[in-house]
């Protein structure tokens, strides 16, 4: 990041005792680098701070020229819906469960936001989805996502039966409970329950994965991240779904509506301490491996 920033947003639940301890730390180091650090107005107490400002969450995307999601990778998505459309930088402080997203460890945070501050960290752009629902009346909704955009059976405890197109070109007909539309980065939440790969993140694909389809043979495929995807649902009776972008509900989905999702032009950047691998992350958060240490070559 060039020039070094000078106002910093930080982004959490502080009502999780440790969000609340690594936030108070935070913005301690933050204040004593000068740094001027915006929170929402409902970001809860911090320790005193003549630098911190309350904002509205308008305002602190405006502003902020780093952003520093602090909890588990949830509050990063959420983090990254808010800077989409301006690339606001983020570095993720792991207070949650995996943090496939949320890679800093509390122990190494503030040397992690220095490293940050002095543009000493590795940049990861990450691609967006776009998902857009188009009502049969000719009305639409729209939201991007980082992970996934998922069409899950709702309100009833009836598989839904749906038509997937790429590109135009028909795919299948499907029966179950939904499909995930996930992005490389994505491919280790959700799809990955779902029987989905796993995928490097930097590779331009998308996972399409059924969730519990009735037919076994329904398994999960692996498209060009350039692709466009169509999902109609098939008139039944009872049939509704719900169309999630990031666990974020979006929109009701019936017969006659339609979901596309498509790329966004739009990318997330991440920000990594120096020497960050994936591999390394996989083996910790997945507990791979029969041994401690990274074997010698």
């Amino acid at each position: 990041m060039s020039p070094r920033p000078r106002v910093c947003a930080l982004v959490g639940k502080l009502s999780d005792p440790r969000v609340a301890e690594s936030a108070s730390a935070l913005v301690a180091g933050l204040e004593s680098h000068r740094i001027e650090i915006l929170v929402a107005e409902d970001f809860g107490l911090v320790a005193p701070c003549t630098r911190l400002t309350r904002v509205e969450e308008r305002e602190l995307v405006e502003r902020a020229e780093l952003v520093i999601a602090i909890g588990g990778d949830g509050t990063l998505l959420y983090a990254a819906r808010l800077v989409a459309e301006r690339g606001t930088p983020l570095l993720g402080i792991n207070r949650g469960r995996l943090g496939f997203l949320t890679d800093v460890l509390p122990q190494d945070m503030l040397a992690s936001v220095e490293a940050a501050l002095e543009g000493r960290c590795e940049v990861d752009r990450r691609p967006l989805l776009c998902a857009c629902v188009h009502y049969a009346d000719g009305t639409r909704l729209e939201s991007f996502a980082l992970n996934d955009v998922v069409l899950q059976k709702w309100g009833t405890g009836r598989m839904i039966d749906f038509e997937t197109w790429i590109d135009g070109r028909y795919v299948n007909t499907h029966g179950g409970d939904g499909l995930i539309v996930a992005t490389a980065t994505g491919s280790t939440a959700y799809a990955l329950s779902c029987g989905g790969p796993i995928v490097e993140p930097h590779l331009d694909v998308l996972v399409l994965a059924p969730i519990c389809p009735h037919t076994l043979s329904d398994r999960p495929i692996i498209v060009s991240g350039r692709s466009t995807i169509d999902v109609r649902l098939i008139e039944r009776p009872d049939t509704r779904g719900q169309v999630t972008c990031d666990g974020i509900v979006l929109a009701e989905f019936v017969a006659g509506d339609r979901l596309e999702v498509r790329p966004a032009p739009q990318h997330i950047t991440l920000l990594h301490p120096s020497g960050h691998d994936y591999f390394r992350l996989l083996r910790s958060k997945l507990h791979w491996g029969r041994g401690g240490t990274t074997p010698a070559r």
